[in-house]
């Protein structure tokens, strides 16, 4: 029996440990390890909270920081499902806090990282220190995921009393390359030698290749895991290139470090898999009740007391379409971000003719998600000027699993996607998906086949193309019934499985 530990900032297999896909890999890939018959232990920091539910203390862990003695506790935690040989754990020390976003991260606008450095600081060292306490046993594969946690693999390589996990196979996932967690070296609380002042520094190993005096902390797990692995082979080809943005989004400053990492076989591209078993069932016609539901459920937390007349703008909004059903419903689920929607910022004017082109035959867009107050902002003004576009501005599990199941076409026009689980989710209920031909959205989506999709080599041409491919998706609805059930039915039966995926890790990346 081999076994694994995952380390991670978010794991949905235990209760409010989600802020994005990360948390939906972490949940799905330990649990076809478990079916092969290996063991999976996966930990995340508890953020001050995450311990409290019915966590049970497994041990202390002390270990040295800032020239000080830390003392953190290890906590098993109950899992939503449970499964055979998966073990699931959470670190608590006061000073992981939660954050802003999901209780999670913390948006530093002023000084980005700096809160959310501290706290992974403290985790990875925990971790290091629970690994060699044998607090998992004795480990075959350590998985690392995102910036979050690489400094474990600054720890192995440079601290003397971590030098044992140089013993065991570790691999780093990177599921968003366009955070890297940048922190000075020095003169600063939040940089590394104020957290380690008697370990050595390896600056050429560990700088960011544009700030000399910062460490790259998304670097460091390219330069030092034994394996590296992207979220999709059409994402790993894009990294490998230099960014060109808005054009095109690639490697974000670190293209020389994969493309070595490429040459000395250690980065590999696997796209992620999608969930087709053990999953919520949602009830079709509930789509818009779901909505009310959750407006009302919103409108008493205290959090969204300032949104009030914006939520019951939308609510009477809901009710009209309650009484006049639309043709046609396209949707979008996302955080509300750059990657996500940067052609809607930078043209609301292309979205505002969308909007038209569904109006003339009776179609709604809905969008959901919350995010960058500069966004929400842009979506709320947006849903105050047209009638047919219904902003749900929250997040609620019912709601999306109805759109999930009741659009018409679930539209994702991200500036670049490294995988992608929303158009997965949207196929798996046999919906058509409208996509930016970029990164995993390649993978997944073929053109006129499955969905739509559109490309172009401007800014111009991609936006220009953006509202011919949507006139090309309404008019196959209206006037190509027969081919729209085609499309339907192709998208329905692909399958992204995680068998396959995690099939793939064990040749590629576990080598086991």
């Amino acid at each position: 029996m081999n076994n694994f530990l995952f380390v991670s900032a978010e794991n949905d297999a235990i209760p409010e440990c989600k802020a994005g896909g990360m948390g939906d890999v972490v949940r799905d890939v330990p649990r076809n390890i478990a079916e092969k018959g290996d063991k999976v232990h996966v930990i995340t920091p508890s953020y001050s909270r995450l311990h409290r539910n019915g966590g049970t203390l497994r041990t202390k862990l002390n270990f040295e920081l800032r020239g000080i003695i830390y003392t953190a506790e290890l906590y098993e935690v109950i899992p939503k499902k449970e499964f055979a040989n998966i073990h699931h754990y959470v670190i608590h020390h006061p000073e992981i806090e939660a954050g802003d976003i999901a209780h999670i991260y913390h948006n530093d606008p002023k000084e980005p990282f700096f809160n959310d450095a501290l706290k992974f600081i403290i985790f990875c060292a925990s971790v290091a220190e629970a690994i060699k306490k044998g607090a998992f046993g004795k480990l075959d594969v350590v998985h690392l995921h995102d910036w979050h946690t690489s400094l474990l693999l600054f720890l192995r390589a440079y601290h003397p009393a971590y030098s044992m996990l140089e013993k065991t196979r570790f691999v780093y996932t990177i599921h968003n390359l366009a955070i890297q967690g940048i922190r000075p070296f020095h003169n600063n609380y939040s940089s590394l030698q104020n957290w380690f002042p008697n370990i050595p520094v390896d600056y050429e190993k560990l700088k960011d290749p544009r700030y000399e005096d910062c460490i790259n902390l998304m670097a460091v797990g390219i330069r030092l895991a034994d394996a590296v692995h992207t979220v999709s082979p059409s994402y790993k080809d894009d990294v490998l290139k230099p960014s060109k943005p808005p054009e095109f989004i690639g490697g974000e400053g670190l293209e020389k470090d994969l493309q070595l990492a490429d040459q000395e076989d250690r980065l590999f591209g696997i796209l992620n898999g999608c969930n087709y078993k053990n999953i919520r069932v949602a009830e079709k016609g509930h789509i818009y009740k779901n909505t009310i539901r959750a407006i009302f459920q919103w409108l008493q937390q205290e959090s969204k007391k300032y949104k009030a007349d914006f939520l019951a703008h939308t609510g009477e909004k809901v009710i009209d379409i309650l009484e006049k059903r639309p043709t046609f419903l396209c949707s979008s689920v996302a955080r509300l971000t750059e990657q996500k929607f940067y052609f809607f910022k930078r043209s609301p004017e292309a979205f505002e003719q969308i909007l038209e082109k569904l109006l003339k035959i009776n179609g709604v867009f809905m969008l959901l998600g919350t995010g960058a107050p500069e966004y929400e902002e842009l979506f709320r003004d947006l849903s105050y000027k047209h009638k047919n576009f219904i902003f749900t501005n929250g997040q609620s599990e019912d709601l999306i699993d109805s759109i999930y199941l009741e659009s018409d076409l679930y539209f994702m026009p991200s500036l670049f996607e490294p995988c992608g689980i929303s158009q997965m989710l949207a196929m798996r209920n046999g919906n058509p998906c409208y996509v930016h031909h970029t990164g995993g959205l390649k993978d997944t989506v073929e053109h006129m086949h499955t969905g739509f999709s559109f490309d172009g080599n401007s800014y111009g041409e991609k936006i220009k193309h953006m509202l011919e491919g949507m006139d090309t998706a309404i008019d196959v609805f209206c006037n190509d019934q027969e081919q729209w059930s085609r499309i339907q039915l192709a998208a329905k039966k692909m399958r992204f499985t995680w068998k396959k995926s995690v099939d793939e890790y064990y040749l590629k990346l576990y080598r086991l």
